[in-house]
């Protein structure tokens, strides 16, 4: 898939933590949704760059709700993947492929005791919807054979690795529990094998 614009844009977050990105576009992804890779830090030198796929959040990247670890998430592989080297992939894919609306009716599900997942199949979604052809694509237009992955889902080295791409080495991203998402943190671990190291519940 060929790369259709790149531009640089500085980033600055809420707690003043700023860095610099090339932000690339693409052309004919597999999903035609549009995805964006963020080139951060010295690409270049980076033996197998450093990758993060992030799939978007609104409700935690731009509004910082603390119903899930995403914006912290987001906030942390900015800053790993500028010291190292590599990409984020923001990957137009809101609430684990469900979008918005339904993440947000989940939500309430969630407020009458079921918890992430149980409330997505009670609105006859799967647990987890998201696939990643659009993202190995990606990191083919980008040039990338092998990536170092930052990560704590393990389907995401599954299928990436099904897709072609070699995943040299997957590195966790820290745990942002806090009252508010911890029962969701706990579903994670329990439903898809999350590598969140999370104290039992009490």
């Amino acid at each position: 898939m060929p790369v259709r614009t790149r531009v640089t844009v500085p980033l600055e977050f809420p707690d003043g933590y700023r860095t610099t990105a090339e932000v690339v576009t693409f052309t004919g992804l597999s999903d035609g949704k549009e995805h964006l890779a963020l080139a951060l830090g010295d690409v270049a030198k980076a033996e197998a760059p450093l990758v993060r796929l992030h799939s978007e959040c609104m409700t935690g990247d731009v509004f910082g709700s603390q119903r899930c670890d995403c914006g912290p998430q987001l906030r942390e592989a900015v800053e790993q993947i500028t010291e190292t080297g590599g990409y984020l992939l923001y990957l137009r894919q809101e609430g684990r492929g469900i979008g918005l609306y339904a993440k947000l009716d989940a939500y309430a599900l969630q407020d009458l005791g079921m918890d992430t997942y149980e409330a997505n199949r009670a609105l006859g979604h799967a647990d987890d919807e998201r696939d990643y052809t659009a993202a190995a694509q990606m990191l083919e237009s980008l040039g990338v054979e092998s990536v170092d992955l930052l990560t704590n889902n393990p389907d995401k080295s599954r299928q990436l690795r099904e897709l072609g791409v070699d995943v040299r080495a997957v590195r966790p991203t820290g745990v942002h529990a806090s009252p508010a998402n911890v029962r969701y943190l706990q579903a994670k671990v329990a439903h898809t094998q999350h590598t969140i190291d999370l104290a039992p519940a009490s």
